[in-house]
């Protein structure tokens, strides 16, 4: 069984939990460093370069529609402090009317307090400043639109110009790379992680902009009100951190304990659930229920104090933060009683400090991301660093007419130089020859075929093809004499007719028709109600296994080559279809040199040579008869599978 039904996953520090102020995650998964972060950021640098001078726009903008958005709570105060005036200025007014009568002043007096306008609010200089405030807030938005579209193609056009470096790289790394690495991995360097560079490009540095500026300019608007004011709401931040980064701290056992806990719950289900018929027939339903309810039990504990331990950072943060804005509130009116400051700049600082808190944890997040996404450019950078193949020749020859005469003339290869596959290997094969070449698993028969076709070099010695060294041909060029069917059948999202018109360009329906009838596929296209026409879906799932090997068959003969690569190309096939297909094969490789790479040797015993390997060298060569007649290796494969004889000594030796 895995790893994790013994509880041993890697503990995660579970789900993300609040930040200082509320604001934010301070918890999460450990985020992926890039191995040389400066070197990468400064390459990633240099692709946006050419985007610099919208780059300047977006940092201006930014500052633009940040700055606009922080002089809003100070113009607020302004009104606020327009209305705190005139309710005094009435308060005032009633206060004195209300004194000159109990004191019993004059009447002249009185009559002329009554006669005094009676103070109203500056409806007009609210009205003013709401305008202003709505017309800030107008242009910060239109600046961040204009910003993110300006981002967005900024973005986009860098991680174009990536994405065609990485093709081109593709197109010219030597197939060694992605035999060495799984598909998934290259496909995930490709499109994630430059998926992951453009959302960073796109909105996270211009949050990051944003964040900067609006933590600078809200300090200094803070200064503007009260430098007082501001060390007391700058003592809060500093206490939230501690006491996110205690808890914190002390949750994250928790959580791992959890996590532990779930993995080995997770595996002991999984494990009675899918053998749950044996562990009823030898009665250990019982131990079972006993050993679940042990782990159930221990994860409620860890369970409930890691819950418990994150549950607290809203209280204690907001503790915090109310203590902090009654000490701004006590300290504020102070500053008012002394006429230090007006009342409406309380209501703006209050603001503020509401404000700061965020983008400070914004750029901390940021920073997280950064760290990913230069890990993510380091990925696709390692992509555009791998050593190309051996360009090809300017004065290249080419083969207009090749016959198919293949020579190997004292080669040498290995995967790996210092453990050579290949050793002095020479072969001749005739012009039209069928050549078969069998042996155990590893023995070195793909192998053989991927240097005839150059997605591997030779190290010592040559191939040629038609007395031409294959090095002094373009890889293009050379590769349009082969055709090529294959055991893992690879057949595109399209028509029919389209999947076998692959094997030509520009050929026409006619064409494509004889081709399936001498693969003896179009019987099978025809009984299809869409003939021809029937569209494969993405894994061609909706047709057999034997439908799929016809079809590249088709697609091979339409190519017409002078050369054919047959891998386990009826491997897969039912008996009969195996029979048409052994027909059509034999109608094309006549006048043809093939390669047939098979395991099944009855499907090769009219070949005119056979090519025995074993362990990268070619231990026996001749027709089936001939090799038979030796006893040797070939023998023992042939009577394996015929006859139940015993390979095992003469494989390994």
């Amino acid at each position: 069984m895995r790893d994790s039904m013994n509880g041993k996953d890697s503990p995660r520090t579970g789900p993300a939990r609040p930040g200082p102020m509320g604001r934010g995650p301070m918890m999460g998964p450990p985020v992926e460093k890039a191995k040389d972060f400066r070197g990468t950021l400064k390459r990633l640098i240099s692709y946006l370069r050419p985007e610099k001078y919208r780059f300047i726009a977006v940092l201006i903008l930014a500052i633009i529609s940040t700055l606009f958005s922080i002089v809003g709570p100070k113009i607020m105060g302004k009104a606020t402090t327009k209305l705190a005036d005139g309710i005094l200025a009435k308060y005032e007014y009633y206060i004195q009317l209300y004194t000159a009568i109990q004191r019993n002043m004059p009447v002249e007096v009185i009559s002329r307090l009554k006669k005094q306008p009676i103070p109203t609010f500056d409806f007009g200089y609210i009205g003013k400043v709401l305008l202003l405030l709505i017309a800030l807030y107008l242009i910060s938005a239109l600046c961040s639109y204009v910003m993110a579209y300006i981002m967005s193609s900024v973005s986009q056009n860098t991680v174009y110009k990536m994405r065609n470096d990485v093709k081109d790289k593709l197109d010219h790394i030597p197939l060694k790379y992605f035999d060495q690495r799984t598909h998934g991995e290259i496909l995930s360097r490709v499109t994630n992680d430059m998926d992951n560079i453009a959302t960073t490009l796109q909105q996270s540095l211009t949050q990051l902009i944003t964040s900067l500026v609006t933590v600078i300019g809200i300090l200094i608007m803070m200064l503007t009100i009260s430098p007082v004011m501001t060390v007391i709401a700058l003592v809060t931040l500093p206490a939230s951190m501690f006491i996110t980064a205690l808890i914190t701290k002390k949750s994250q056992k928790f959580f791992a304990d959890q996590q532990k806990c779930l993995g080995e719950l997770n595996g002991h289900i999984e494990e009675m659930y899918a053998g749950h018929k044996i562990v009823k027939v030898f009665g250990h339903e019982e131990d079972s229920i006993v050993k679940f309810q042990e782990i159930n039990v221990r994860l409620y504990g860890v369970g409930w104090k890691a819950q418990f331990m994150s549950g607290i950072i809203f209280p204690a943060l907001n503790f915090v933060n109310n203590v902090g804005y009654v000490a701004i509130c006590v300290v504020g009116g102070l500053l008012v009683a002394h006429k230090k400051i007006e009342i409406g700049d309380i209501q703006a600082f209050i603001q503020y400090t509401r404000q700061f808190t965020q983008p400070i944890i914004q750029v901390a997040n940021i920073a997280n991301v950064l760290q990913s996404t230069v890990a993510s450019a380091e990925r696709v950078f390692e992509i555009m660093d791998e050593a190309e193949q051996i360009p090809d020749q300017e004065d290249a020859k080419v083969i207009t007419f090749p016959k198919g005469n293949i020579r190997f003339e004292h080669v040498k290869f290995g995967y790996k130089e210092e453990d050579p596959l290949m050793e002095d290997l020479s072969i001749n094969i005739e012009e039209g020859n069928t050549v078969a070449i069998v042996g155990p698993t590893g023995a070195g028969k793909t192998t053989l075929v991927n240097l005839i076709m150059r997605f591997y070099e030779v190290q010592g010695g040559r191939i040629t093809i038609d007395g031409v060294d294959i090095r002094e041909m373009t890889r293009g060029d050379l590769r349009t004499m082969f055709g090529m069917v294959l055991q893992d059948t690879w057949l595109f999202n399209g028509t029919i007719r389209d999947n076998i018109a692959y094997g030509r360009e520009g050929a026409n329906d006619e064409e494509v028709i004889s081709a399936a009838k001498a693969a003896n596929a179009h019987h099978f296209i025809k009984t299809l109600p869409d003939g021809y026409d029937t569209v494969l879906n993405e894994e061609a799932s909706n047709i057999s296994q034997g439908q799929k090997q016809l079809l590249t068959i088709a697609r091979a003969i339409l190519a017409d080559p002078a050369i054919l690569i047959l891998d386990e190309a009826t491997s897969n096939i039912d008996t009969r279809t195996e029979v048409l297909i052994q027909k059509a094969m034999s109608r094309l490789m006549k006048g043809r040199t093939s390669f047939v790479i098979a395991h099944r040797l009855s499907t090769i015993r009219d070949a005119d040579l056979i090519l025995v390997m074993n362990k990268g060298a070619i231990v026996e060569q001749g027709n089936h008869n001939e090799l038979l007649a030796k006893d040797g290796f070939y023998a023992d494969l042939y009577n394996c599978q015929f006859a139940g004889g015993n390979l095992s000594d003469k494989v390994v030796s």
